[in-house]
């Protein structure tokens, strides 16, 4: 079996953005890795409306072309990460409004997240668990949360020095992360696989 396709979703398009600098890290520690193929999608590059469809694609087909081409996108995929940055305890109104266009490409995939902020983004990424579990999604344990003093190391408004200054607190967990997501990556496509074969 091929390795995982991991899209690393940049979840936010703000011009002042943080999020360039960790998912760069975050492609590498992938690339490393050895088990899993990675790429980086931006929210940026779909200019998604807000969702305004009759029901979403779990239901019907979607026929705004952005979205479908957002959907086509997450359908190349078989697992996730998701970069979040924390909003008022909550992810980016944006990286919500892109879930709720694509129902049908996240079904049965595993997802995780890094996550950013005061708290390395602990509160947004346990709501993003929640979310994932309604598009049944399968979230993993392990995740990546750069937050306090760490942060401030390597943010533009802070020391704003280079990610390598965090590396040593953050590849672990990359680690542990990257390797849960190949194994439920693999298995769940397995299953789909099978389960397709057995409707055929």
């Amino acid at each position: 079996m091929s390795r995982p396709r991991i899209a690393i979703v940049i979840g936010h398009s703000r011009p002042t953005r943080f999020a360039d600098k960790p998912a760069a890290w975050l492609l590498e520690k992938a690339e490393g890795h050895g088990e899993v193929d990675a790429e980086i999608v931006d929210l940026r590059d779909f200019d998604l409306p807000f969702f305004d469809a009759p029901a979403s694609d779990l239901w019907m087909e979607t026929t705004d072309p952005k979205a479908k081409a957002w959907q086509d996108k997450m359908a190349e995929f078989d697992g996730y990460v998701f970069m979040v940055a924390e909003y008022n305890h909550s992810i980016t109104g944006e990286l919500k409004n892109a879930l709720d266009w694509a129902y049908m490409p996240f079904v049965r995939k595993p997802f995780s997240a890094f996550g950013y902020g005061g708290v390395g983004a602990a509160r947004a990424v346990e709501h993003l668990r929640t979310i994932g579990v309604e598009l049944q999604m399968a979230p993993i344990r392990n995740a990546v949360h750069l937050g306090g003093g760490e942060m401030l190391k390597v943010h533009p408004m802070g020391q704003n020095g280079d990610m390598s200054e965090v590396d040593a607190v953050l590849a672990p967990s990359a680690k542990q992360m990257f390797d849960d997501l190949a194994w439920w990556a693999r298995t769940l496509k397995s299953a789909r696989a099978e389960e397709r074969a057995e409707a055929a």
